[in-house]
């Protein structure tokens, strides 16, 4: 990041992340379809895990501990609000 850059205002923040450039171009179609993928097999139970590729178990469980850390924060928020 240059020092323009840096200077730059603040678009898009969540917990520890910031970015000051529009978080859409970090999203690829090839990540696209790794979050779409693992909805539709978390959701229909498709366990194959056998014909998955090394990339694709890894998409996988990054997204899976996301998923668990958006839940647990969810359930903490709720817990706060009690």
């Amino acid at each position: 990041m240059d020092a323009e850059d840096a200077n730059a205002p603040l678009v898009w923040a969540r917990r520890s992340v910031s970015l000051r450039t529009c978080p859409k171009s970090y999203v690829t179609a090839e990540s696209q379809t790794f979050v779409e993928e693992f909805f539709v097999r978390r959701r229909l139970g498709a366990g194959d895990f056998a014909s998955l590729s090394a990339r694709q178990v890894e998409a996988f469980i990054i997204l899976e501990q996301a998923l668990a850390g958006e839940i647990s924060e969810a359930q903490q928020n709720t817990r706060q609000d009690l």
